[in-house]
């Protein structure tokens, strides 16, 4: 596969085709875990550590599994991974861990996970599978940790707090209070806004692209008569 090819694999799981923005998957995770940015960047990079672990896996058997059992199979390799990354997490990180809870084994169920399984890492190698995992467990810790800070910010008036769960002591120090005597909008930590919070987020992506389009445009028009003449 050329360079090219492994930048638009990388640009299609963290932007173009990304899991919580465009695809809409592991919505549960993702709207329930998002109420500050460590905990969104916790189950962001578990996810990933589980996608790039799992697509490896299931590249390198894919060989030797018929195409009749390959999704109990998929999700039996899928629930060992978890099962250790959910045991690396209690081990050293049992404030996080404790925090996210149900999530974290719950990730055996995440749409995405499977979903890249047997979409990507069935029919690629193990280097492509590698890749696509990194890239859409990425997309999916940029969903959390953009929905993270926007309902922490308004919910709270703060950014990285409790970051002593995820980064240890020297996490105490990275709490910022963007917003003096705030006493806080309960709606941006409840469910509903969540909900909110995600909607505002894919409406600013999708501003972001329409704009990209419409700058790439002019582009091709100038270099479509450049070609027809040469």
């Amino acid at each position: 596969m050329s360079e090219t090819r492994y930048r638009e694999i990388l640009k299609n799981g963290v932007w173009t085709q990304n899991t919580g923005f465009v695809a809409l998957l592991g919505l549960c995770p993702l709207l329930a875990t998002s109420n500050s940015v460590v905990n969104g960047l916790g189950l962001g990079l578990a996810t990933t550590l589980v996608l790039l672990m799992s697509n490896v896996a299931i590249s390198l058997i894919r060989n030797l599994v018929r195409p009749e059992v390959r999704i109990p199979v998929f999700v039996l390799v899928i629930a060992c991974v978890v099962t250790a990354v959910e045991l690396v997490m209690h081990a050293f990180l049992p404030g996080l861990y404790t925090v996210l809870g149900i999530f974290i084994p719950l990730i055996v169920t995440n749409c995405c996970v499977i979903g890249r399984a047997e979409a990507f890492a069935f029919k690629h190698g193990a280097a492509k599978s590698a890749v696509d995992g990194i890239a859409t467990g990425l997309g999916f810790t940029l969903a959390l940790v953009l929905l993270g800070a926007l309902r922490e910010i308004l919910g709270q008036g703060t950014l990285f707090g409790q970051a002593e769960l995820l980064f240890g002591e020297a996490g105490k120090g990275l709490t910022l209070h963007l917003i003096g005597d705030y006493r806080g909008f309960l709606l941006a930590v409840l469910p509903p806004g969540a909900f909110l919070g995600l909607g505002c987020l894919i409406a600013v992506k999708n501003v972001l692209d329409a704009r990209a389009k419409r700058r790439a445009r002019p582009v091709a028009a100038v270099a479509g008569p450049q070609q027809a003449s040469a």
